[in-house]
């Protein structure tokens, strides 16, 4: 009993003493991990983020508080600092708030379709289904092919005289579609979802072959029908895809630029299609105001920043 017992103490004892937190690690172990040798290989993608997104991001906030402007190569000039002026002169200018405006509707319209739209396409997609293959390729189409030649047919659609407007005939909105101010940036978005639909259901079918195919035949030997199975199966285990989804689809229209550019002529019908990223174009490099534009670019990654934090919380929270 006493061999029985001490045993039974050196265990417990043995249990407690491997839950005491360990001898603090070294820096270098907890800066490049069990193989130093992975930070070699990851270093070159980290040169290109700093020289691609960090330093011209770095550079923007620092234009955005100097009176930066474009000068002659080697001609040094003064570029005092100004502090908040850009700041103040951008968010009292109605043209970037009717920007920003603009570009909220388009994500309100945009990012839902998207994630809806792309979710039950690669729910469908991922069950055999006849030409499955040929579905998957003709969705993926239009996201790689080149932005001019697809707006070229949504051009070829919804112009005045398009096909769209020919085909409804009296039902045909005055002013059409491109040229309407109310209707310009909804087509916009519809556009823009549609194109890089392909893109996100790859998204989704890569989710999708995570979840185990056991769950759904359990609820559908228990009678739940189609639409309670993608309810409580399949959108609760792609939600870690769904954050990923809502994160790119924000990000992608918050950079909102080549579609109204080529669409509505540069952001028309009397700037009903101005993205922020097109009024920083138009701004920076067709006015003559780069720090202006920096400014407005600094806004704008605060916004989506901290709109990608609250899609966090949310989508972890539920």
């Amino acid at each position: 009993m006493s061999t029985a017992s001490d045993t039974h103490g050196s265990r417990h004892n043995a249990g407690t003493g491997s839950r005491k937190p360990g001898p603090r690690q070294p820096w270098r172990l907890r800066l490049g991990g069990h193989q130093p040798i992975g930070m070699l290989f990851v270093s070159p993608y980290v040169l290109y983020l700093a020289a691609i997104f960090v330093y011209p991001l770095g550079f923007a906030v620092w234009m955005s508080f100097h009176d930066y402007f474009f000068a002659a190569p080697g001609v040094q000039v003064d570029r005092p600092f100004v502090g908040l002026d850009n700041y103040t002169t951008v968010l009292t200018d109605p043209a970037v708030w009717r920007s920003f405006y603009n570009i909220a509707v388009f994500l309100v319209i945009n990012v839902p379709l998207t994630v809806l739209a792309s979710l039950v396409l690669a729910s469908a997609l991922n069950k055999k289904l006849p030409f499955r293959s040929f579905f998957r390729t003709a969705y993926y189409i239009p996201y790689v092919t080149a932005s001019v030649a697809v707006v070229g047919v949504w051009m070829f659609l919804f112009n005045s005289d398009g096909l769209v407007n020919n085909a409804l005939g009296s039902l045909a909105p005055h002013p059409s579609w491109l040229v309407n101010s109310h209707l310009a940036m909804p087509l916009v978005a519809v556009f823009v979802a549609w194109k890089q639909l392909g893109f996100f259901v790859v998204l989704y079918l890569s989710a999708l072959q995570n979840v185990p195919q056991e769950l759904y035949e359990s609820a559908a030997i228990d009678g739940a029908g189609r639409l309670r199975i993608f309810r409580s199966i399949t959108v609760p285990a792609v939600r870690p895809a769904t954050l990923l989804v809502l994160i790119l689809a924000t990000v992608t229209g918050a950079n909102l630029f080549t579609e109204p550019y080529l669409l509505t002529s540069g952001g028309g019908p009397d700037g009903a299609t101005t993205s922020p990223v097109l009024l920083m174009y138009q701004r920076g490099l067709q006015q003559g105001h780069p720090d202006e534009a920096a400014a407005i670019g600094v806004i704008l990654v605060i916004l989506v920043t901290a709109i990608s934090l609250v899609y966090r919380r949310f989508v972890e929270r539920d």
